[in-house]
């Protein structure tokens, strides 16, 4: 029972290695230490083995395999995986030029030869502990799918959001240095996106689902959805100290700010509203603008383009314009690949 628990909350490993003395060596004690361990003996039968096997996250590959080597293995599962696969890579020690050409392939880490089993599963613990941050970041994206579900709203307006916030936070990591903006920010960002609007969850059905235009009443009361979002991520940020709910507070209470100081729920200005939520505020607008609503029409890239423009400086931070039109056509492009049915 207790061996069965064990192998429960450890993760699948597929092992690619085409010595067979080294793969049974390395897969004995890889059993021994509770995995449950898939080996194959060149890369072709590893890629049959992992597309055979959807629920193994973890690939251990060596790179030097006759007919499909490591590297093949690497562009293969990164160009086809549906949920993310950590992967290491059996390296030799002077093999420095294979290394870097494997990371650049998106190898996640690497052991050296001869390999030492501690250091493997050493390894493979921070294999699990990424891999619990995704399923994390699945448990927030169905939460915010209920949000979305109850206010008329769908799983693709959350994917096109996060992709937005994607696009944008790498561009700005990229061409605005002077923001500070980090890769892991960039990723807690994206990955926090969808709880957005979770503050809906206490908005009368009413007032979420009311065809036209609100009312002065109406419209003050679907403010409050921000600062009961915020209010809802801040109780459990205050419990935890993760800086991950952190900005998932920052985002639901402050992405209807605007950059001149018109926006709710405080009236900050410029640099004082967060950077999350300023990112936050013009992906939000853009796929407000390119989506039917119960209230509107889909508006054409061009109208949103134009909107957007007449807005820098005042809704949004200008930088953050700049960085929408050196994406505007991957913007587009993904607004077009999530368009739900009937959404023009």
């Amino acid at each position: 029972m207790e061996k069965s628990e064990t192998l429960q909350n450890k993760p699948t490993i597929l092992l690619m290695e085409d010595e067979a003395t080294q793969r049974r060596i390395i897969s004995s004690q890889l059993e021994k230490q509770g995995y449950q361990v898939l080996a194959a003996e060149d890369g072709r039968q590893g890629i049959a083995l992992w597309q055979e096997n959807p629920g193994v996250r973890v690939v251990i590959t060596d790179l030097l395999m006759p007919d499909v080597d490591g590297f093949a293995v690497l562009e293969h599962i990164r160009s086809h995986e549906s949920h993310y696969t950590y992967i290491i890579v059996l390296t030799g020690l002077d093999d420095r030029e294979a290394l870097v050409r494997a990371l650049t392939l998106g190898a996640d880490d690497y052991v050296t030869k001869p390999i030492f089993t501690q250091e493997l599963v050493l390894r493979l613990q921070g294999a699990s502990r990424l891999l619990r941050l995704e399923g994390q970041d699945e448990l927030i994206f169905a939460m915010a799918e209920l949000a979305a579900y109850r206010s008329g709203e769908t799983g693709s307006h959350l994917n096109r959001v996060r992709k937005y916030c994607q696009l944008i936070g790498d561009d700005l990591y990229r061409h605005c240095p002077e923001l500070g903006l980090t890769k892991t920010q960039v990723q807690d960002i994206v990955s926090v996106s969808p709880l957005h609007d979770i503050g809906k969850v206490g908005i009368p059905d009413s007032v979420l689902h009311k065809p036209g235009r609100l009312n002065d009443g109406e419209y003050e009361l679907m403010k409050t959805h921000t600062s009961m979002g915020g209010q809802i991520l801040k109780d459990l940020y205050d419990k935890n100290g993760s800086n991950y709910l952190k900005m998932a507070h920052e985002i639901a209470l402050f992405h209807h700010e605007k950059w001149d100081g018109s926006g709710y729920p405080q009236g900050l200005v410029g640099e004082h509203i967060p950077l999350a939520a300023r990112i936050m505020a013009l992906a939000d607008v853009f796929d407000a603008l390119t989506s039917k609503r119960c209230y509107k029409d889909v508006f054409s890239f061009e109208r949103a383009k134009s909107i957007l423009l007449e807005e820098k400086g005042k809704h949004f931070d200008p930088l953050l314009v700049e960085s929408y039109l050196r994406n505007e056509m991957e913007m587009n492009q993904i607004q077009l690949d999530f368009r739900e049915e009937g959404n023009g």
